[in-house]
C-alpha cells in the first residue's frame, strides 16, 4: 500500500470545511480506496472533513485529543466496548466508530447533519485503520533502520580505535562477521544511489561483506571484503566494476589486502584511491603500491611515540564527565582525520570539540595549529592503535613533549629505513611524470601548515590554481591531499626526513 504518512507529532485531524455534494456512496468508498492508497491517513482525513463539514480526526482513548464532545464519546465508547457510538450535546453530535482497541475515527458535526454521513465514517474506518498500521509499521521499521545504522557506526568506531574484540562482538549480532583478512571499499555515490550500491553489494559478495554508511561523508559507503571475493589484480576488479555501474557518477577505492587491527590504514589507503579513481575513466582503482610509513617506523619510532603520549595516557580527568585518555586519544584521532567533520564522527559539538583539542595540547606541550606537531602526534598514534605500547629499546629518548618531541622525532626520522621510505614516497614528484613545479608546490604548500590561501600569495597564483596544482599531484602521488584524510602529515615526515638525511635536492624543506 503506496501512502505518505502523517507528520510526526502532529494530531490527526481536520477543522471544518464546506461539505461537498452530491453524495454517492459508491464515488465515496471508490474515493476512500484511492485516498488511502496514495494520499494516506492526513489526506484521506482532510477529505473526510470536507465532505461530512465538521471536524474529523482520530481521538485516542489512552491519550486523548480533539474537541471535547469527542473526547467524552471516545470515553464511553471504550467504557462500553462497543465498536461505534454517537453522542449528542447542545446542537452538535460526536459519531465515533474503533479503528482498534484504543482508537477511533470521530466527527463532529451540526445537527441536523446529512443522513449520509454515519455510513460514511463507517466505510472510512476500515481503510483509514490499515493505512495508520502501516504507517506505524514504516515508522517502527525506520527507527529499526536508524538504530542499526547507528550500531554498524559504534563497530566502526571501535574498529578504528583498536577495540577489536567488542566490534567483533557487536558484528557478530548485527551480521555479518567481520572480516579477517580483508580489503576495505570506499564507495562514492548520491546519497539516493546508497542503498542500490548496498544492496548491489551484499548481492555480489553472497552476504559477506559488511557494509557501514560513512558517518563523515554522507555520499560514501565503507565496506570491508573478504579477500577471498576481492579481485587479486589492480586493474581487473569486476566488483568495483560492477559497484561503478550504478551511476555515472559513482567512484571507488580499494586498499591493499590488510588485517584487522590494520583497519585505519586500510581505510586511508581506500580514501586516497579514490581520489586516484576521480580521474580515472573506469571510475574504480586500488591504492599503489609503496612504502608503508608505520611498518618503516616502527622500529625506531615505537619508543618515541609511546613517550610522547605517555602524558596523554596517564592523564586523570578532573571531573566524572571529563574526556579521559582514550576519549582524548580518539579525539585526536578523528580531528586529525577529518578536521572540523571529526564532530559527525564523535556525535560532539564543535565547541566541545575545541575544548579536547586544547586540552590535548594542553597535556602534551604541542601546537596543534602547526603542521609540524599535527604530523608528529598523527605518527605517534598511528604507532601505538588502541593505547601505549609495551616497553622496549628505542633509540629516541623519553619526552614530554613540545620541543624536546621535535628533537626525539629527528632522531627517529635519521633512522635509515625512514630515509629509504622518504625517498621513495618523494620520488614521484621529481619524475618523469611530474608536473612543472610539482616539487616548488608541495614545498610552500607543507611551509604554510597545508594552507591554501597564504600557498597561493607564496607561489604568486590564485587559491584555484593551487588547488589545481595540488589535484594533479594527487594523481602523481596516488594520495589525498586537499581532503581529508589527507597524506599531509606523511609529506611532511618525508620532506623533514629528507632534509635530515641531507639527500634533498635544490627544494630542500624544514620545520
Amino acid at each position: 500500500m503506496r501512502h505518505r504518512p502523517a507528520p510526526k507529532g502532529a494530531p490527526i485531524s481536520h477543522r471544518p470545511a464546506q461539505p461537498t455534494a452530491p453524495w454517492s456512496r459508491s464515488d465515496d468508498i471508490l474515493r476512500l480506496h484511492r485516498l488511502a492508497h496514495t494520499g494516506g491517513s492526513a489526506a484521506l482525513l482532510e477529505w473526510l472533513a470536507a465532505r461530512t463539514g465538521g471536524w474529523t480526526g482520530v481521538v485516542d482513548t489512552g491519550n486523548p485529543h480533539g474537541p471535547e464532545l469527542a473526547v467524552r464519546a471516545a470515553a464511553e465508547l471504550s467504557a462500553r466496548g462497543v465498536r461505534s457510538a454517537v453522542l449528542q450535546d447542545a446542537g452538535s453530535a460526536a459519531l465515533l466508530f474503533a479503528l482498534d482497541e484504543r482508537r477511533a475515527l470521530a466527527a463532529v458535526l451540526e445537527l441536523p447533519h446529512h443522513a449520509g454521513v454515519p455510513a460514511l465514517l463507517a466505510d472510512a474506518a476500515v481503510p483509514l485503520a490499515l493505512v495508520l498500521g502501516a504507517e506505524e509499521a514504516g515508522r517502527r521499521e525506520e527507527r529499526a533502520g536508524l538504530a542499526e545504522s547507528k550500531a554498524r557506526e559504534a563497530v566502526l568506531h571501535l574498529m578504528m580505535n583498536g577495540r577489536l574484540s567488542t566490534a567483533r562482538q557487536i558484528a557478530e549480532t548485527l551480521g555479518p562477521s567481520l572480516p579477517d583478512p580483508m580489503r576495505m571499499y570506499v564507495v562514492e555515490c548520491r546519497t539516493g544511489q546508497r542503498a542500490a550500491v548496498t544492496r548491489l553489494f551484499e548481492e555480489l559478495t553472497g552476504g559477506r561483506a559488511w557494509i557501514v554508511r560513512c558517518p563523515v561523508y554522507v555520499r560514501h559507503l565503507i565496506a570491508l571484503v573478504p579477500t577471498d571475493l576481492a579481485a587479486t589484480s589492480a586493474d581487473h576488479d569486476p566488483l568495483a566494476g560492477a559497484l561503478v555501474g550504478v551511476a555515472r557518477d559513482c567512484v571507488v577505492g580499494v586498499s591493499a589486502e590488510s588485517c584487522l587491527r590494520e583497519a585505519p590504514g586500510a581505510y586511508a589507503q581506500a580514501f586516497h584511491a579514490l581520489a586516484v579513481a576521480r580521474g580515472r575513466d573506469r571510475r574504480h582503482a586500488r591504492f599503489g603500491p609503496g612504502p608503508e610509513l608505520e611498518l618503516a617506523a616502527h622500529r625506531a619510532g615505537a619508543g618515541w611515540a609511546g613517550a610522547l603520549l605517555a602524558p596523554l595516557d596517564a592523564h586523570e580527568p578532573r571531573r566524572p564527565q571529563d574526556p579521559g585518555p582514550q576519549e582524548l586519544r580518539a579525539t585526536a584521532q578523528a580531528w586529525l582525520g577529518f578536521a572540523s567533520h571529526a564532530t559527525r564522527l564523535l556525535k560532539i559539538h564543535r565547541n566541545t570539540l575545541a575544548t579536547r583539542l586544547r586540552l590535548v595540547e594542553a597535556v602534551l606541550g604541542l601546537d596543534l595549529g602547526r603542521l609540524a606537531d599535527q604530523a608528529a602526534l598523527s605518527l605517534a598514534l598511528r604507532l601505538t592503535p588502541g593505547g601505549p605500547p609495551a616497553a622496549g629499546p628505542t633509540s629516541a629518548g623519553p619526552t614530554s613533549g613540545g620541543a624536546s618531541a621535535g628533537a626525539a622525532l629527528d632522531d627517529v626520522l635519521r633512522d635509515p629505513a625512514l630515509a629509504a621510505w622518504a625517498r621513495a614516497h618523494l620520488a614521484p614528484l621529481a619524475g618523469p611524470d611530474a608536473p612543472p613545479g610539482a616539487r616548488e608546490t608541495v614545498r610552500v604548500w607543507l611551509e604554510h601548515d597545508a594552507h591554501l590561501i597564504p600557498t597561493a600569495a607564496a607561489l604568486g597564483i590564485s587559491v584555484p590554481g593551487t588547488r589545481k596544482r595540488l589535484s594533479r599531484i594527487e594523481v602523481l602521488l596516488e594520495r589525498s591531499l586537499l581532503q581529508s584524510p589527507s597524506a599531509r602529515y606523511d609529506l611532511w615526515l618525508a620532506h623533514r626526513a629528507e632534509e635530515l638525511g641531507g639527500f634533498a635536492g635544490p627544494d630542500q624543506f624544514g620545520p
